[in-house]
């Protein structure tokens, strides 16, 4: 028996116990992708028709690398919010859950850390 009362004990807590930090995450995420789609776009259609040796020369210039390393980040970042929710919400067992969280998170993992190494790779000596 807990002397908090309803309110205490739900105030600032959605469904999961997490409160609205995972929705204020995917905003922020959204929110931070829009100027980075839109140089994004804007980089890939200036590259359309380029041969392999520019569009590496545009990633080994700094300020794009770092951009481009922001862009997957947070991309990657704003994509697994996304999943879980999905699967928090149509996933009921609890193993599956589980395994569908951990697989998720492992693909993020590997695929943010693929990128940041080819992005090394290009944009500086390793």
């Amino acid at each position: 028996m807990s002397l908090e009362t309803p309110l205490h004990k739900v105030q600032g807590m959605g469904s999961s116990h997490s409160g609205v930090s995972h929705f204020w995450r995917q905003r922020v995420t959204a929110a931070a992708l829009i100027p980075l789609s839109i140089w994004f776009g804007v980089s890939v259609l200036g590259l359309i028709g380029a041969h392999e040796a520019a569009t590496l020369a545009f990633l080994s210039q700094p300020l794009n690398a770092i951009l481009m390393a922001f862009f997957v980040v947070i991309l990657l970042f704003h994509m697994a919010l996304g999943l879980q929710v999905v699967i928090d919400d149509y996933v009921h067992s609890n193993g599956q859950k589980l395994v569908l969280m951990l697989l998720m998170r492992g693909f993020s993992i590997a695929v943010g850390a693929t990128a940041m190494f080819a992005l090394l790779r290009i944009a500086g000596p390793l």
